[in-house]
């Protein structure tokens, strides 16, 4: 595991909609907060939201953590896909239903692009159900090269979504 000395702001998109997906995220921000490297430093607001680009499925509850931390992100990434695994999450069919998602949205300001790793998350400006959690976390936040979130956030308003 590759730590440093220097601590780094870093968001993680939680998102479940199999068995109890409330207890799940919620379980999961509990998870996180043990994480060695890391202190989760704030909790979304939970989210019912539609699923989006795939066929029937039920609705999901979304979240975003805030996790200040030493992990490198590609440590952090391999400690959130233990995570999902810990919580039953299997990987047979890309978007398909899910007991447990951690999605890594930002690391600091690093720009990644890797077969493994992609930072900032490629899909998050296209998705109320991580722009509304996070901008209660960070409503300042500028997404490198799509802008200010509150912008992006009011170019998804059709999608729907509810604050619980």
């Amino acid at each position: 595991m590759i730590v440093s000395a220097a601590r780094v702001r870093a968001y993680v998109a939680l998102g479940a909609n199999l068995d109890d997906p409330l207890a799940t995220v919620n379980a999961a921000f509990a998870d996180l907060a043990r994480l060695p490297g890391c202190t989760l430093v704030a909790e979304s607001s939970r989210y019912r939201t539609a699923p989006v680009g795939v066929g029937r499925q039920p609705d999901y509850i979304n979240a975003v953590a805030a996790l200040d931390t030493t992990l490198s992100p590609e440590a952090l990434l391999a400690a959130l896909l233990d995570l999902e695994c810990r919580h039953g999450r299997t990987r047979h069919t890309p978007l398909a239903a899910r007991t447990l998602d951690l999605d890594l949205l930002l690391w600091g300001g690093a720009q990644i692009q890797t077969p493994e790793l992609q930072l900032p998350h490629p899909r998050m400006h296209l998705r109320a159900f991580v722009l509304a959690p996070l901008a209660e976390l960070a409503p300042t936040l500028v997404l490198p090269g799509h802008g200010p979130i509150d912008a992006l956030l009011a170019s998804v308003a059709h999608q729907a979504i509810t604050r619980l």
